[in-house]
């Protein structure tokens, strides 16, 4: 049986008539019942990320009747945020993304209790937010915040409730270093950047976040409650396409556990360092470490006729969308077995969608002898932004 988070927190809690009637269905569970419901109430959790998997999450969590719940985004809602984080709408595009969330949880219940922390989560602050609250749930989508929440949570001894999601695949966790194994039990050591796509490059089922997400909070209530048999030690992966559900064991490391004789983990480090990426460089777009050239500048040398050669490594579903005119096609997978189609005697400009996928094709080209390689900065949308307002973006 797991220790209680709420160190008997909840024993003093009421409810009052508009929540019991609010709250009825859970009531009258025996699983749950009264006491459940005081717990739920008393407890305080914190969402990192109210995008794919914290709109959902956030969603069911405040309409059980979480009694706290924090939100930690620094983003702004885009439209193309709208096709799977549920809880903003177009209206709210442009706005914070915490302050969008915000009120639509303050509408699902304006019982809750909502913290904001419209900032990044960073290495700075993660041990001074983290403190606050019973139970963390990951809704993050990059391997440097990812490793920073569970440093966090195993120093602070929190649970972490854990999803991921990438096409039509989604995986989700329980985090517990009180009695079971971390993130960095299942992955001691991060990906080569540019090697796993993130959404944005690769895309993602939009009701894919909403089974995922669901799944993080019913893991979250079954944590507060003390019921069931969570997710501890126990990797569900989620395949959309074939529906189906698998579970694979986790082993614990006894390294990383708290309490270690000589624990690996003493603190807090510079992730985006121990990830790979430098430079100011984002999580979904890494730094350049050779030529590149800005769409502008592309435009320019296109209009002048030089002879350039513009491989667009994209897929080819994202290239019947929008291209930038005269440019090959030669999608990313291919170009191991393909690369003799690109000429060595011209200067060749790689692009993709925002410069990932590109990275990685001028570094396998150069490998392969390749010199007259140049990166377009941002890649197409980029070039939208830039050069050609009207292109789709996606």
């Amino acid at each position: 049986m797991l220790p209680d988070l709420l160190a008997g927190r909840w024993a003093d809690v009421s409810l009052t008539q508009p929540e019991f009637a609010r709250y009825s269905r859970h009531v009258i569970m025996p699983e749950v019942g009264l006491d459940g419901q005081r717990k739920l109430k008393a407890a305080k959790v914190l969402v990192i990320g109210t995008g794919g998997l914290g709109s959902p999450l956030a969603l069911y969590l405040a309409a059980a009747g979480v009694g706290t719940l924090g939100l930690v985004d620094f983003d702004v809602v885009d439209t193309s945020n709208l096709q799977r984080q549920i809880i903003h709408g177009t209206a709210d595009v442009g706005r914070s993304k915490c302050q969008s969330a915000a009120d639509r949880l303050r509408d699902v219940n304006p019982e809750v209790q909502i913290d904001l922390w419209e900032t990044h989560f960073t290495s700075k602050n993660a041990l001074d937010i983290v403190k606050h609250y019973d139970i963390v749930v990951d809704g993050t989508d990059n391997f440097p915040t990812r490793y920073l929440v569970n440093d966090a949570c195993v120093l602070l001894n929190k649970p972490n409730v854990y999803g991921s999601i990438f096409r039509f695949d989604g995986q989700a966790t329980v985090f517990d270093p009180r009695v079971g194994p971390c993130y960095r039990c299942l992955y001691p050591e991060p990906p080569p950047p540019g090697e796993v796509p993130s959404c944005a490059e690769g895309g993602v089922l939009g009701i894919l976040p909403g089974v995922i997400g669901c799944i993080q909070a019913t893991e979250t209530i079954k944590l507060i409650l003390g019921i069931g048999e969570p997710l501890i030690g126990r990797l569900l992966h989620y395949d959309a396409l074939n529906m189906t559900f698998r579970t694979f064991k986790i082993r614990r490391d006894p390294k990383w556990a708290v309490g270690a004789p000589h624990p690996t983990i003493k603190g807090l480090i510079d992730y985006e360092e121990f990830c790979g990426v430098r430079g100011g460089a984002s999580a979904t777009q890494p730094a350049f470490s050779g030529s590149d050239i800005t769409a502008e500048q592309l435009k320019k040398r296109i209009d002048a006729g030089e002879n350039l050669f513009v491989l667009d490594v994209r897929n080819p579903n994202e290239f019947q969308i929008c291209r930038i005119p005269g440019t090959v096609l030669l999608p990313l997978p291919e170009l191991p077995t393909r690369f003799s189609e690109v000429p060595k005697d011209r200067e060749v400009i790689v692009h993709c969608k925002s410069g990932m996928r590109s990275q990685k094709a001028i570094e396998f080209l150069k490998s392969q002898g390749y010199t007259k390689l140049v990166n377009l900065t941002g890649g197409i949308l980029g070039w939208a932004d830039k050069v050609d307002p009207g292109m789709p973006r996606y």
